[in-house]
């Protein structure tokens, strides 16, 4: 294929793949995607909003998953390790963007392809084999009902190949579970449901090998800036000392200790037992070794070996912080043995440990308050703190079991399902639920989460600022630019697409000039700071746009109830809530640094405009029109 693609650092090539028709494509990746929206969920966001009907059925063959690198994958810049997920998710019916660590992206780069677009519905299953220029669609029944991992080490055998990366989907994405995920190696990504889309495609697995290259304008330049990069890397203590030796569960005890741990579904910000869960803990009784990522210094991931009560032995790369949260602490369960050996439960199964350890932690708060039975529970007590139950009912979400198949629908949907004012407490935003940091103790972040495209997610928002003191945590105002800037932060750096662990260098309040010399040294592009930060913008605009179309106003963010009226009631963060008038303050402080309609949250015509997006704007302009038509 001929191109006249002239930025490095990208192949310049993309493929589709159909699987109704069974038809593989090549077509050049637009060299004013590249410059316009950078890679990974900046491009997504435009592809799907191009390509994908308002409306559809996420789980329907209209629906379209896409795997996508960044600029910078492939190269040794530091943390440049990741591969990135899109799709319209089932969880909440918006736009969905989620990144894995490993080395799948780096080995997809090297296979000559910046991404890959998938559409359609296989009649069988399927998997998908990348070597190079060689690219198959092969039958794959006998691999479905296989676990996530089982899947990968099959394929390595009936390859006959050991250098190969591949992604899979576990028994939850075959089910739909709306959380369900892609394994890709041993990092996972998906919370919004990518996996449950590859199933109802019939998708199996995704396997790539490739024995090219990343181009880089100037290779000497290149080798300077990396070992300069790197330097900085190894001197900052967050990336040379705290990561390495606890990774990110050193945030249990420093979380627990500002009050903002969320536990027994956030009934509480601290746990008394947070010991049984800290990364000390985790480090001294569990870990065997630590791993890192492609091209990532760090070597955050702790690979980890666990004894279980029957004899047999677990092997789990993990359990990273959220993942302690969401079935340690939120369930009141205070073993990290435990957390672990459900954490390899939920990789097995291929679903979100986030959104299945929250879906058992208001099980278990909807059972404390009677709203479930032992009749509904089929005679299982599901109290807070019994960690044999806690395993039984991630086994059950996975196999769509019982009470099980109703949790794999996600709280939002579950509360509904319950009534009875669960509703109150069904801890989502958007149908994603809330990651391990409080929106109560935080409000930035909480504002974050009330706005982001995903809810839930700790990747829209961030924590950091407000949690190490670098922003106030007791004000209001002043946090709707603040909040921006940090998304503009995420977006960009999951467009490069590098790892968010590293913020404290590529960040942490804005991007930073790391960020864009990364990307112009990788590409030959001559970006400056105030270009990236528009690049963000409008990759911002673009998600929000999306969610437009597909029904999402100002009413959308939102907090729980529990959120907005009860205050924290214990320990050092004692009292701190978000009211329905602070956080009405910060929403109209965000639209407006945003350039928002204050009544509706619909991105103006002019800011869009302003950003390049002249067709968004005629777009948004007509739902302007017509929100302002139902209203009079």
């Amino acid at each position: 294929m001929s191109s006249d693609f002239k930025l490095k650092g990208y192949t310049g090539k993309l493929l589709r793949i159909d699987l109704t028709r069974g038809k593989i494509g090549l077509e050049p990746m637009k060299e004013e995607w590249a410059e316009n929206y950078l890679g990974g969920a900046g491009i997504a966001a435009r592809i799907l909003y191009d390509e994908l009907k308002p409306g559809i059925d996420p789980l329907s063959p209209e629906n379209k998953t896409l795997i996508l690198t960044g600029p910078v994958n492939g190269t040794l810049i530091p943390t440049a390790s990741r591969v990135g997920a899109y799709c319209k998710s089932p969880l909440t019916g918006s736009f969905f963007h989620g990144t894995a660590g490993g080395h799948f992206g780096a080995e997809l780069k090297y296979a000559g392809y910046d991404g890959i677009i998938i559409e359609g519905k296989a009649s069988t299953p399927v998997y998908i084999w990348i070597d190079d220029d060689m690219v198959e669609i092969r039958e794959a029944s006998h691999l479905w009902g296989m676990k996530s991992y089982d899947v990968q080490e099959k394929l390595k055998e009936e390859l006959g190949i050991d250098e190969i990366h591949a992604a899979s989907i576990g028994p939850a994405g075959e089910l739909l579970n709306r959380f369900a995920c892609i394994t890709f190696g041993c990092r996972v990504t998906g919370r919004g449901g990518t996996g449950a889309v590859w199933g109802s495609k019939k998708l199996k697995a995704l396997v790539v090998r490739g024995s090219g290259s990343v181009d880089v304008p100037d290779l000497s330049r290149f080798k300077t800036f990396t070992d300069e990069l790197l330097t900085v890397f190894r001197s900052h203590p967050a990336t040379s000392q705290i990561l390495p030796t606890y990774g990110t569960p050193v945030l249990v005890n420093a979380n627990n200790a500002l009050g903002v741990f969320g536990s027994y579904n956030w009934q509480e910000e601290v746990f008394e037992n947070e010991q049984g869960l800290s990364g000390e803990t985790m480090r001294e009784t569990i870990v065997a070794k630590d791993k890192a990522c492609f091209a990532c210094p760090v070597r955050s991931s702790k690979f980890c070996i666990v004894k279980s009560k029957d004899g047999s032995t677990c092997l789990v790369e993990g359990p990273e912080y959220e993942n302690i949260y969401s079935l340690g602490s939120c369930c009141g369960v205070d073993s990290i043995k435990a957390v672990a050996i459900a954490e390899r439960l939920c990789d097995d199964y291929g679903m979100d440990a986030i959104e299945a350890g929250v879906a058992v932690a208001f099980a278990m708060e909807c059972f404390e308050k009677g709203l479930l039975t032992l009749e509904d529970t089929e005679g299982i007590d599901l109290s807070f703190g019994n960690e044999e139950v806690m395993l039984t009912m991630i086994h059950k979400i996975g196999m769509r079991e019982g009470l099980g198949d109703l949790l794999a629908e996600g709280v939002k949907r579950v509360s509904e399902k319950i009534g009875q004012g669960s509703e109150d407490f069904a801890m989502h935003t958007k149908g994603m639920t809330f990651a391990g940091h409080s929106a109560r103790g935080m409000p930035g972040f909480g504002l974050g989460y009330a706005t982001g495209p995903r809810g839930g997610s700790h990747h829209d928002g961030r924590p950091t600022g407000e949690r190490t003191g670098l922003v106030p945590r007791e004000t209001f105002e002043g946090k709707g630019e603040y909040t921006a800037r940090v998304n503009h932060l995420t977006i960009y750096t999951d467009s490069m697409i590098v790892c968010h662990l590293a913020e404290s260098i590529w960040g942490p309040l804005d991007i930073s000039e790391w960020c864009v010399r990364s990307v112009n040294i990788a590409t030959g592009m001559d970006c400056s700071l105030d270009d990236a930060k528009k690049t963000a913008e409008r990759i911002w605009n673009m998600m929000r746009a999306f969610m437009v179309r597909e029904g999402f106003r100002r009413k959308d963010d939102k907090l729980p109830k529990r959120f907005m009226e009860e205050p924290i009631p214990t320990g050092p963060s004692q009292g701190m809530v978000i009211s329905r008038e602070n956080l009405d303050l910060m929403l109209d402080e965000y639209y407006s640094f945003r350039g928002w309609d204050l009544k509706t949250g619909i991105p103006t015509p002019e800011r869009l405009v302003s950003l390049g997006l002249d067709d968004v704007a005629q777009d948004m302009k007509a739902y302007l029109s017509a929100d302002d038509q139902s209203k009079t």
